[in-house]
């Protein structure tokens, strides 16, 4: 008889999870403890060993800022609906970069932990989840830039500025759903990794981040609303530059990233019971 027959060490059974469940919340929230604790770590490490550290997050956005200007507002002078090209691309890289990196990050988080993976039991969905809120800590670094810039052009804050906790989720929810369907997909296919560099140089076009979504021919602005980022770029220029809101692009751009929340997740939990047999 051996000894866990015997009863001489402690036994856990961890039993499978439910393959038809979203998001187990209340699983997330037994092991927060261990979730702030790899959001911590990410941003100890983030530009651990820099000589600039935290400024990299304001000095990243303002290279792109200053390159965009000169090649797309003084040569290319795309329409940019009357708004100066600096605050007009500014209050729109902000927050792709945020996007952009944290889509980066998420999508090879488990490939990244994968060592943590086959040690211990828990929510594999912590690994994705972490990079999209540490990568927060660049953003709010870098609203310093826009903050300054719309000083710069004396712009008045608006009762628009109610808008920003509502973009801020759809902003987060992009990252988060594309970071549980492609680390799901990352960890058994590495081609994912080489592909999204392409990927994210193709997204920034995708996007009014370089041009104004008012140059999008009337026939496709449907379609074209139902890619989030617009509307999370449109919405950020209304919220701090005034003016209505563009709704017809917010919502359907809302319910797209809703959309991709949950069939990210669903296909995540569907998939991670085989993570451990794939690293």
């Amino acid at each position: 008889m051996s000894k866990i027959e015997q009863g001489e060490l402690p036994v856990t059974i961890i039993k499978g999870g439910d393959e038809k469940r979203t998001i187990d919340f209340q699983e997330l929230k037994q092991y927060r403890d261990l979730f702030f604790f790899l959001v911590w770590r990410d941003i100890k490490v983030l530009y651990a060993q820099t000589i600039l550290g935290f400024a990299w997050a304001i000095l990243n956005p303002f290279v792109q800022i200053i390159i965009f200007t000169i090649i797309f507002g003084k040569v290319a002078k795309l329409d940019t609906d009357g708004i100066p090209y600096v605050l007009f691309s500014t209050v729109a890289i902000i927050p792709w970069t945020y996007m952009s990196t944290a889509m980066l990050a998420s999508s090879q988080s488990l490939v990244a932990g994968q060592n943590m993976l086959g040690k211990i039991y828990f929510p594999r969905l912590i690994f994705p989840l972490t990079a999209v809120l540490a990568k927060l800590v660049d953003f709010f670094i870098a609203m310093l830039l826009m903050v300054a810039v719309l000083w710069f052009y004396e712009i008045a804050p608006t009762w628009n500025l109610l808008l920003f906790p509502f973009l801020i989720v759809i902003m987060m929810c992009i990252p988060a759903g594309l970071g549980m369907w492609l680390s799901s997909l990352a960890i058994r296919f590495r081609d994912v990794k080489f592909a999204m560099a392409y990927v994210m140089s193709l997204l920034i076009y995708t996007a009014p981040i370089l041009y104004s979504a008012s140059s999008i021919p009337t026939e496709y602005r449907l379609l074209y609303s139902l890619n989030p980022i617009v509307a999370v770029i449109e919405g950020f220029r209304a919220c701090f530059l005034g003016g209505a809101i563009p709704w017809e692009y917010i919502l359907p751009g809302a319910i797209t990233a809703v959309l991709i929340v949950i069939t990210g997740a669903r296909y995540f939990t569907k998939t991670e019971k085989l993570f451990v047999d794939v690293i």
